[in-house]
């Protein structure tokens, strides 16, 4: 399996995971608009890396790679904040942080690569 594949799939992954684990939180205002915002950033991360590589150009590819580092910096943004609400427990929070570390971190150097070509 190359890089491409794989982060398709883990990104896909991601997204799922944040899917099942907010859709236990109970209905509220507040928490209904969180939910809404970081399962609307984390499937945003998913379906930009797609469509990365699917790019019919080196431009078009670096523009949707720019995507996914702001969709990911945003997921992350939201997860501190369930964090610090405590709406998850620690465990599952500290599981979904990790994950979403790692893609930011990969997902940065790959914008950046692009940028150099």
């Amino acid at each position: 399996m190359d890089f491409n594949q794989i982060f398709r799939e883990r990104t896909k992954s991601f997204s799922i995971t944040i899917i099942r684990t907010l859709s236990s939180l109970p209905f509220s205002d507040d928490i209904s608009i969180i939910r809404k915002q970081i399962i609307r950033s984390a499937t945003s991360v998913a379906a930009n890396y797609r469509a990365v590589s699917r790019a019919r150009s080196e431009k078009e590819k670096f523009a949707k790679m720019c995507i996914v580092v702001e969709e990911i910096d945003e997921t992350q943004l939201w997860l501190e904040i369930i964090e610090e609400l405590e709406y998850v427990s620690p465990e599952k929070i500290l599981h979904l942080k990790t994950e979403c570390e790692e893609l930011v971190k990969v997902m940065t150097t790959y914008k950046f690569k692009l940028s150099q070509i």
